[in-house]
């Protein structure tokens, strides 16, 4: 949490560079537009081209990609890896057939762009029979991005690979079927966990390398915990604060190094340590670009005439944050790329492309993990005033059976609650709630609209007060000073200025609790107040109980009783998630003083 006062408007307008809008080009008028070329197929691109048909039946319509597939599910490779998705033409979702004969599109597999001349609107392209130059009135640019190669010593090995294409997937799982055995993973993003799931559930023993304190870097600490432990329960091994300094070529399997001295055989090597805009050529054409990003405005188009750019080699503002960074998504890729089709063929019509929200999904394990909007490391580095609540509901009524916690947390403005971003973890019900979050966050929703959100209820299903209204009225307690909080990164602090009063039943604070730590349920403390007095003396009360549920009920007592006090957010289970493994050294099990 910060309390700077130096707060960016949350909703920057996305608009390209000064030295851009310099005689903006305008778009070419539908009628001028007889040949679109779209560089790059699968997300961005094949949806700008079906958008661009579906508009306008007379233009001649192009399709350059220099893989041999145009229209895949790169979102499925994994799990074709892990064998839920059985054959790799279950991945191909059209072909350069299929989509000539229901959309008219010339779609030229093994076509790679090599060059471009924006004064001749031409591009230069290596085919299978050489080399051409093909002409342009639209140009459409969607390269996507490549795996980064980190600089480590023997990545060369055969034995390393990535999984972007249905090539790479193909040859994962062949090397699984021809039994392999051992696995280890570069990089524990969305793409490393999904591979080392697919893997583990192939029968390999499978570690992940994370260079990052935590998997899932873009996860808050508290909720990467709770991943951390699933990858351990599926039987990952995870290896986080470290990177591979180099790997050693072998006759049946390489060894990989790590820069703490661990050593780890492999004879599968997955490199997933994150991607870089595909933009040199175009960027060498001149084509703006920023740390090889394309920057487009808010049509998505560059800084040359005649040539848009969309997906994962595009510059992106983040609408919470401000902060400029490619998205790698499939989502905002195929909006843009549909609303780039308007901007050439309906200039009139086209709505500007929004900025994403980053929403994401990934399963781990038994469990679901999603998030939307900024992190806490963005909110903190942007220096905007925020406050996180942090929640443990059910996903549907705890009297139904299969009852199960979603772990949330929750960041909101200070001042007038407009959310900010959320990431959830669970069993159940975790897309549902950042789903309806992250339309709350497009609709700019403060916290306290969350309360009056009329969302469908039956006991398989939700509770009568959905997690998400529970959030609205968390946040609304925050806000207006009803409910007071303090967090695990205070506990230092705390342990050292404050009575902590622990206001679970005795059977719980048993099984762990801070040493110090008072224990009074909170069934009890109307009547034992006189005791708390004078356990504190002239110290502050620092509430804690096991979610955040009952210590806010013993915060409004002490708070209406006279006493300084606060709930910690979200209670124990956020603070164990905090604390990771140094939780069994901070709490104790051990007897308390009789007093207590």
């Amino acid at each position: 949490m910060t309390t700077s006062d130096n707060t960016p408007d949350p909703s920057i307008p996305d608009t390209p560079p000064a030295a851009m809008t310099d005689a903006r080009p305008q778009a070419r008028r539908a009628e001028q537009v007889r040949r679109v070329v779209v560089v790059g197929g699968v997300a961005g691109g094949m949806s700008c081209a079906a958008r661009a048909r579906r508009l306008e039946e007379s233009a001649e319509i192009v399709v350059l990609d220099r893989g041999e597939h145009v229209s895949f599910a790169n979102c499925g490779l994994p799990y074709y890896v892990g064998g839920e998705i059985a054959a790799a033409d279950q991945l191909l979702v059209q072909t350069p057939e299929s989509l000539r004969a229901a959309l008219n599109l010339d779609v030229r597999t093994r076509h790679d762009v090599v060059g471009l001349d924006p004064i001749a609107r031409e591009v230069v392209v290596s085919t299978p029979e050489g080399v051409e130059r093909l002409g342009y009135d639209a140009l459409v640019l969607s390269p996507g991005a490549v795996a980064a190669r980190p600089p480590i010593e023997g990545l060369d090995s055969p034995r390393v690979r990535t999984l972007r294409t249905v090539e790479d997937a193909t040859a994962l799982r062949d090397r699984v079927d021809a039994g392999a055995t051992r696995a280890v993973v570069l990089g524990a993003g969305f793409i490393g966990l999904e591979a080392a799931e697919a893997l583990a559930q192939q029968g390999l023993s499978t570690s992940v390398v994370e260079l990052a304190d935590h998997v899932l870097p873009p996860l808050d600490a508290e909720n990467a915990w709770l991943v951390d432990e699933e990858l351990n329960r599926i039987g990952i091994e995870v290896h986080t604060g470290t990177a591979a300094r180099r790997i050693i070529s072998g006759a049946d399997a390489d060894t990989v190094v790590l820069d703490d001295g661990t050593q780890l055989s492999a004879d599968v090597i997955v490199l997933a340590t994150g991607v870089r805009p595909d933009t040199r050529v175009f960027e060498d054409a001149g084509v703006a670009c920023e740390r090889g990003a394309i920057i487009v405005d808010e049509h998505g188009r560059t800084s040359l005439d005649g040539v848009w750019a969309v997906g994962d080699a595009t510059v992106s503002i983040d609408p919470v944050t401000g902060i400029r960074r490619p998205v790698a998504l499939a989502g905002p890729a195929n909006r843009a790329g549909r609303l780039v089709a308007d901007d050439i063929l309906r200039p009139d019509r086209a709505r500007p492309i929004p900025q994403p929200l980053g929403t994401a999904i990934v399963r781990v394990g038994r469990l679901t993990v999603a998030m939307t909007g900024a992190n806490r490391a963005a909110l903190d580095e942007t220096g905007i005033d925020y406050r996180t609540l942090h929640l443990h509901p059910n996903q549907h009524a705890g009297y139904f059976p299969g009852a199960a916690q979603i772990h949330m947390s929750v960041h909101v403005r200070a001042g007038d609650g407009l959310v900010l971003g959320a990431q959830a973890v669970g069993l159940e019900g975790v897309d549902k709630r950042i789903d309806v979050i992250a339309t709350a966050m497009r609709s700019r929703m403060v916290v306290a609209d969350l309360i009056d959100l009329d969302l469908s209820y039956s006991p398989p299903y939700g509770q009568a007060k959905d997690a998400i209204n529970l959030v609205g009225m968390v946040g609304q307690n925050v806000l207006d000073g009803t409910l007071r909080l303090w967090y695990p990164d205070e506990l230092d602090e705390v342990r050292s200025s404050a009575l902590v009063l622990d206001v679970r039943s005795r059977d719980e604070f048993s099984t762990g609790h801070l040493p110090g730590a008072v224990n009074i349920p909170h069934t009890e403390l109307r009547d034992r107040l006189a005791e708390v007095r004078a356990a504190a003396g002239e110290r502050a009360v620092r509430v804690m109980c096991a979610s955040g549920v009952r210590s806010a009920i013993a915060h409004r007592v002490l708070t209406q009783a006279g006493f300084d006090s606060a709930s910690l957010s979200g209670g124990t289970l956020t603070l164990r998630a905090t604390l990771g493994h140094d939780a069994s050294r901070v709490l104790t099990t051990a007897a308390e003083p009789a007093h207590v």
